[in-house]
């Protein structure tokens, strides 16, 4: 799949805080996360993404494809193309709390943390389509399925970007 003009692009990041969410070490991580979905919603060709009512319930879902770790932060959204979804992660706000993460997440957490695919316009994907695409990418790695950056020939950003660089 290229990311013809009838697809758009899924995103879905997950990963496990170092602490629990009312901790004051995440304060400044927690107290952002409106603020950062907010600049998304407004990007030039953002689609659509997992509202946080949602994706609360997904998290913390002892049953489903999360696990249920309270420590659980993740987002599931969708973008018209691969241009948008990097300018916005590269070129926002989003990249200075993008370079903290060392600071929030747990380091000792091992796997694949985002993973990409094509979906048709209309589609709306859920947690267990993202999770399986998380999880196929982890067992035989970057395809058409399911990849990250370094599958898209159009990204760019992604190689470039380093800390303190953002517009």
């Amino acid at each position: 799949m290229t990311g013809a003009a009838t697809y758009h692009l899924a995103e879905f990041n997950i990963g496990t805080l170092r602490y629990d969410w009312d901790d004051p070490r995440l304060r400044d991580f927690a107290d952002n996360i409106a603020r950062v979905n907010a600049i998304a919603h407004r990007s030039p060709g953002f689609v659509w993404q997992l509202g946080d009512e949602d994706m609360d319930a997904a998290q913390r879902d002892a049953d489903g494809p999360l696990g249920g770790n309270p420590r659980t932060a993740s987002t599931l959204s969708v973008w018209e193309d691969v241009q948008s979804l990097e300018t916005f992660v590269w070129n926002t706000v989003h990249k200075q709390f993008y370079d903290r993460k060392d600071e929030w997440y747990d380091p000792l957490e091992q796997g694949i943390r985002l993973v990409m695919w094509w979906v048709p316009q209309t589609h709306r994907p859920t947690i267990a389509e993202a999770a399986d695409r998380l999880a196929h990418l982890e067992a035989h790695g970057d395809s058409d399925h399911a990849f990250g950056w370094a599958h898209l020939k159009q990204a760019t950003l992604w190689t470039t970007k380093t800390c303190g660089q953002v517009a």
